[in-house]
């Protein structure tokens, strides 16, 4: 099935992150990288923010790319949920 065929529907809130830990069930830890300014030396720097995202179906592993939606509180930490894997890198290291 060619991209042209499948419908990608925008998510209110929607982000794109990877996959750092798939060892609790139903549950992933997803890192979103991005580089923010210092405010005095104008020097770019690395800074990341860690979601724990809810995965009802552990569809996900370690090294995936995967776009995550806000959502209402599942548990004391997460409140966020997978909505697609965009790609499997999990399968690519394992060979």
């Amino acid at each position: 099935m060619s991209e042209a065929n499948q419908t990608t529907e925008r998510v209110a809130g929607a982000r794109i992150g990877t996959v750092e830990t798939d060892a609790r069930d139903k549950t992933r830890k997803v890192v979103i990288g991005y580089l923010a300014k210092h405010p005095k030396y104008g020097k770019y720097i690395k800074r990341r923010t860690v979601l724990h995202v809810h995965d009802e179906h552990n569809e996900s592993h370690v090294g995936d790319i995967v776009e995550v939606a806000p959502c209402r509180p599942i548990s004391k930490t997460k409140s966020w949920r997978l909505v697609r894997i965009v790609e499997q890198r999990s399968a690519l290291r394992a060979e």
